[in-house]
């Protein structure tokens, strides 16, 4: 089996075969684990539409822009967050953020903007842009500061947030509950 992984020269490519590997190692040891553990049938992957990422990303430099329009697209980013909707009789949490309630206890991305910073002692690190800072004040991050709305919004007007907004990424389609067909892998 070839695992070697991502060589410089090539970002973005990676053999098949490690592709599968990694596969294959996630659905033999956590997916199982998940599934016998907690006696459900948990999504496998999770598919976003191209559209919605380049729209994220757009929002995401925008935003940067706003706060400084001298960053560099080099320090920004996005983390994924491994996440876990709510039971059935918690979905009321949901409803400010609609997805299909038969995801119900099925693992999901959470996608969280970044920025490069630098620590006091000229350490360089990935910082997300919706975390409260150690004060616990969550009125001065990178992104929430503007305390507007992307104008992407609902209504597309933007306006005031509410202190619980942040740029966030979430409704993909999961697999299963939806169909597998078309994965590769």
């Amino acid at each position: 089996m070839n695992t070697e992984s991502n060589t410089p020269l090539e970002p973005g490519m990676m053999s098949n075969s490690l592709i599968q590997a990694l596969i294959d190692n996630y659905r033999q040891n956590h997916l199982t684990a998940i599934n016998t553990a907690l006696g459900i049938q948990d999504a496998q992957s999770i598919w976003f539409d191209l559209p919605k990422l380049k729209n994220f990303i757009a929002k995401i430099e925008e935003e940067a822009a706003k706060v400084n329009p001298d960053t560099p697209a080099e320090d920004l980013g996005i983390r994924f967050y491994y996440a876990t909707y709510p039971k059935q009789e918690n979905w009321s949490i949901m409803d400010s953020h609609p997805v299909p309630q038969e995801y119900a206890e099925k693992h999901t991305l959470v996608l969280i903007p970044t920025i490069k910073k630098t620590s006091e002692n000229g350490v360089a690190y990935d910082s997300d842009f919706n975390t409260p800072q150690a004060n616990g004040d969550h009125s001065k991050l990178a992104l929430n500061a503007r305390n507007f709305t992307p104008s992407s919004n609902v209504d597309g007007n933007g306006g005031p947030l509410d202190s619980d907004t942040g740029l966030g990424e979430n409704n993909g389609i999961l697999v299963p509950p939806k169909s597998p067909l078309g994965q590769s892998f």
